[in-house]
């Protein structure tokens, strides 16, 4: 029997979540980069998103989540029925959800769309793969917001980095990080799918959930919520 690997524990997060709209029914909040949404198995690995907001909302329940290294705007119910009513709108695809991401080299094109088939990659937990036999279909569209040149040596007035803004139509795991791979520009400080140069360009994650828009389970009006981007 193999001994097994050690277990992840997550570094100490000091950043605070930011409440970025309330109301009886739910909860807009800002995650900062490098904090669990919800609580991991390991008793080192308690302090998340959930675990700080139900001290404050007892009935606070994550209706999504984010990455671990990925910050930005996530809704929070404070109710069940709230919670069900959003979970159906994510199943019908009618949330709009924008992320902005720093990609390694100079991305050609202005735009596109990225559309490739996501699957577990069973053989090396917990990455995910494309699989066009097994795979979920998973959509991501991007565009282009600026090129980021070197300054120094042999990248002197070359790309070295792209902003994109990225529109994903499904949401699978991983799926902008994978994504990203296979349009051959990793995001910045990814540590599953990106390369060592990549990984080593930044100290965190550069991809922030930057806005969110949803039909409010209550009143019907449709809410768009937005977190501005930090880096």
């Amino acid at each position: 029997m193999q001994p097994q690997a050690d277990p992840f524990i997550v570094p100490l997060c000091e950043e605070e979540v930011e409440v970025l709209y309330k109301d009886q029914y739910l909860l807009l909040i800002n995650k900062p980069s490098g904090l669990l949404t919800l609580s991991g198995k390991h008793p080192l690995n308690k302090d998340s998103v959930h675990l700080r907001l139900v001290k404050d909302f007892p009935t606070a329940t994550m209706v999504h989540r984010l990455d671990f290294g990925t910050s930005g705007i996530l809704i929070v119910a404070l109710n069940k029925e709230v919670n069900a009513h959003i979970g159906k709108q994510f199943q019908a695809h009618t949330v709009s959800k924008t992320y902005t991401a720093i990609l390694q080299g100079d991305v050609v094109a202005d735009s596109g769309c990225i559309d490739m088939p996501i699957a577990k990659d069973r053989s090396n937990f917990p990455l995910q793969k494309i699989c066009y036999e097994t795979g979920k279909s998973a959509v991501s569209h991007f565009e282009v917001v600026e090129r980021l040149g070197g300054y120094l040596g042999e990248y002197s007035g070359k790309t070295v980095s792209t902003r994109v803004i990225f529109k994903p139509v499904s949401g699978r795991t991983h799926q902008l990080r994978i994504h990203s791979r296979e349009l051959g520009h990793p995001i910045l400080g990814c540590d599953l799918y990106a390369t060592d140069e990549a990984f080593f360009m930044a100290d965190r994650l550069m991809l922030h959930a930057t806005g969110i828009e949803f039909d409010h389970p209550v009143t019907g009006e449709r809410i768009n919520g937005v977190s501005p981007c930090p880096f």
